[in-house]
Order: structure tokens, then C-alpha cells, then sequence
């Protein structure tokens, strides 16, 4: 396994590299499919008007501008992503948003005023740290006491069948994906909530709580978009990634098929598994 630093590296070199593109390009798509995990944990962290949120791997910028209506005019959300391009497209869609602003910058080392956020908030964003405890620890010193944490992550992998499904599908088709160590980062490094516990506590915020979270993932407007995307995307995405073209034509084949059973009225769902967690400040 890699040191931390490595990790880490890795991580922000990913997410401002070529692979990003795709992101974007499907980011509407995506934002819809997650809002239902999103409402979920603002439900949880219960907005109040008037609070300063930051908001932690913002990515293109649907949870910042949501956020950003609930705390309202006196409040103040700062939407907060290591990837150059996403940021840009952030800021583009929330133009003109007044209690909104974005800053492309490293979580885990950017120098947040102390005691300046209400809320830290986070859909699928604080799972790739290459040093989980340092980044929270550094976030930690940005909440005001009594403070809050508050954050969606994936459940284990074998609980997620829209990841798990088109994966199968291609495993005759390429070599198999290197396990990820149990410390690296990852879609899925937080499924264990020993190990969040472990994360949390160490850097100084207080015992967290696990609410399970159960949802549809649709995949694409229709079986062909389905196919696509969960080629372009996840675990199947990653095995597929410089993958010759005909090979690329098979997997496709293999994951409509593979998700034909699925689909109902034109539209594929398969099961969603998610954590929201929810900590103090210690």
C-alpha cells in the first residue's frame, strides 16, 4: 500500500485530470439521480437559516446551491473541490447566487478561519483522502464549538448492485480490478463504520451516528443510456479505462445485458446503499 501522501497525490491528480471530463459531462444527470441522498442528509444536518456550511467535495455545485437556499440571505455557503474543472463549472451555475462562493482548494490542507462554520457538509466527498484523520482534523478547526459534521458515503460494495452488477458483467472481458487496501481511498472506503468511528474520533470530533440509507440508482434515461453510463462510471468504468475499442464494444453489450432484467418502463434502477453520518465537535 501506498503512503498517505501518495494517496493523496493520486487522488487530486485524478480529479484534474482527463477521466473529470466525464463527470461533468453527465454531472445533470448525476445530480438528479443523487438528489434523493442529498435531501436525505440536509434533512439530517436540519439547515437553519442564517448558518455558515462549508461544503466539502462540492464537485459541480447542486449540494452548494441547495444548501445555499436554506441557510439564506444571512447565511453563507462556500463550496469547496480540488478539481479545477469542476469548480469552474460550479461557479458557473451558481452565478449570481449572493451568499455563495466556491474555492478551488485541498481540504485536507487548505487554512480555514477557526471556529467559522456552522456545518460541515459533505455527498460523496470525503472518502478520498489519502489521510483521512489529518484532513478531518484540519476541517475539525474550521467548525465553531459544538459544531456539526454531517456527510454521505456508499455502504460496503457488495450492498451497492448498481456498482456491483455492470462490474460482473466485464470480468470475463478484462483483468481483474486490484483490491483496494483497507486504508486507501476509494467510492466504498468508508462502508465501515468502525473505521469512520475510528477516523472521526481520532481527529476530535465526538462518537458518530450511522443512518442507513436506502435508494433506487437509476442508471440513464433508458437501457442503451444505462449501459453507457455504468460503462463510463464506477468499478466497470475503472476496469474499461484504456480498454481497446473492441473491447469496449463487448462490455457495453455485456452490461445491457446484464441490466436488461432490470429496466422496467424504459428506466434501469438497481439498489443504492448509503450512510449518512453525523458527528459534534468534541
Amino acid at each position: 500500500m501506498s503512503d498517505a501522501a501518495t494517496l493523496h497525490a493520486q487522488q487530486v491528480a485524478y480529479w484534474n485530470g482527463p477521466g473529470v471530463a466525464r463527470w461533468i459531462t453527465h454531472q445533470a444527470r448525476m445530480d438528479a439521480g443523487l438528489m434523493p441522498v442529498a435531501e436525505a442528509a440536509m434533512a439530517l444536518a436540519a439547515v437553519q437559516p442564517g448558518e455558515t456550511v462549508l461544503d466539502i467535495g462540492c464537485g459541480s455545485g447542486a449540494t452548494s446551491i441547495a444548501l445555499a437556499g436554506l441557510v439564506g440571505g444571512s447565511g453563507h455557503v462556500t463550496g469547496l473541490d480540488v478539481s479545477a474543472p469542476m469548480i469552474e463549472l460550479a461557479r458557473t451555475r451558481g452565478a449570481g447566487i449572493a451568499n455563495l462562493d466556491w474555492r478551488q482548494a485541498d481540504a485536507a490542507a487548505e487554512e480555514f478561519p477557526p471556529g467559522s462554520a456552522d456545518l460541515l457538509f459533505s455527498r460523496f466527498g470525503v472518502m478520498f483522502f489519502g489521510d483521512p484523520v489529518g484532513a478531518f482534523t484540519n476541517l475539525r478547526r474550521a467548525l465553531r464549538p459544538g459544531g456539526r459534521l454531517v456527510f454521505a458515503c456508499w455502504r460496503p460494495f457488495n450492498e451497492n448492485p448498481w456498482m456491483m452488477l455492470p462490474l460482473q458483467a466485464v470480468q470475463t472481458l478484462v483483468s481483474p480490478l486490484p483490491r483496494p487496501g483497507p486504508e486507501e481511498p476509494g467510492p466504498f472506503a468508508f462502508g465501515d463504520p468502525e473505521r469512520v468511528t475510528r477516523i472521526l474520533t481520532a481527529a476530535g470530533f465526538a462518537t458518530p451516528t450511522f443512518t442507513r440509507f436506502d435508494m433506487a440508482m437509476q442508471l440513464g434515461a433508458n437501457l442503451d443510456e444505462a449501459a453507457e453510463q455504468a460503462a463510463a462510471f464506477g468499478a466497470a468504468g475503472r476496469a474499461l479505462q484504456d480498454q481497446p475499442d473492441a473491447i469496449q464494444h463487448a462490455a457495453r453489450a455485456a452490461i445491457r445485458a446484464a441490466l436488461a432484467p432490470h429496466a422496467k418502463a424504459g428506466h434501469v434502477a438497481l439498489p443504492g446503499a448509503v450512510w449518512l453520518v453525523e458527528a459534534l465537535s468534541a
